[in-house]
């Protein structure tokens, strides 16, 4: 059984199942739905741990707690923070000014 299916069998499919978080439906990964996918695997995981931990072998729980930290790491990374002026050229890589702080026509 793979290190998931034990969370996944325990909690059952009414909160594993995925939402539709975007009505737009693209070829992209967005925020939202890796946000979405992020979450069911960590619900999966942290049931996984818990089994583990109740009666599983050390080598499977620190590799089922390892992968648990992983998925929070990416979560946290997930996360979608606003881009300003400040953190415009760490995010795309070159100097710039965040589109809603650029002149309009009308302004």
């Amino acid at each position: 059984m793979a290190e998931g299916d034990i969370g996944r069998q325990k909690l059952g499919r009414q909160k594993l199942d995925r939402q539709k978080l975007d009505e737009d439906d693209h070829d992209l990964l967005t925020f939202s739905e890796a946000g979405e996918r992020l979450r069911v695997e960590i619900t999966a995981a942290e049931e996984t741990v818990a089994q583990l931990k109740a009666s599983g072998s050390d080598t499977e729980l620190r590799k089922a707690q390892e992968r648990l930290d992983a998925l929070r790491a990416a979560a946290r990374r997930n996360s979608a923070q606003p881009i300003n002026d400040a953190n415009f050229e760490k995010f795309f890589g070159y100097a710039g000014k965040a589109k809603r702080n650029l002149p309009t026509a009308g302004a």
